[in-house]
């Protein structure tokens, strides 16, 4: 009887301990009436190919990811492409409602960029701590991708 009574003990404290290090997660905002963050220069929320033509080597040009909203805010990239290889990745629109939700951004986005031109993809590894963030980043990075036909 002790030793079920322990068990059973055990069994709720693990399950209390899992159930609290789970995220909480608030709404995403919605975006469609709303101005873009200050100090998120060239963000829009409409896709803006720009500069894009292809060669024989691949497209080239800059493309703008889709807005990613999640948990903690939304997230949009431009890649722009030589001959279809990756040369430069720019966070647009990064979390910034609260300071550590900027603070976050602020490790993992370099961090992110550095991934995708070594991977010349959008399959990179999530940043700990920024899972959200690195998500939003893969996916948005993504659809620019897809824009440009890479």
């Amino acid at each position: 009887m002790r030793k079920a009574a322990v068990t059973t003990v055990s069994t709720v404290a693990g399950v209390i301990l899992l159930l609290s290090l789970k995220p909480h997660q608030k709404p995403a905002p919605d975006l469609t009436a709303s101005p873009a963050p200050s100090g998120t220069p060239g963000a829009s929320t409409s896709p803006a190919p720009s500069g894009h033509e292809r060669s024989n080597g691949g497209a080239s040009g800059t493309y703008t990811g889709s807005v990613i909203n999640t948990s903690y805010g939304p997230v949009q990239v431009s890649v722009t492409l030589s001959h279809g290889r990756i040369t430069t990745v720019k966070a647009l629109r990064t979390p910034s409602d609260r300071p550590r939700s900027q603070q976050i951004a602020a490790d993992a986005v370099p961090r992110l960029t550095q991934e995708a031109l070594s991977a010349q993809s959008a399959h990179i590894d999530a940043v700990s701590g920024a899972t959200y963030t690195s998500e939003g980043y893969a996916r948005s990075l993504q659809s620019a991708l897809d824009k440009a036909g890479v």
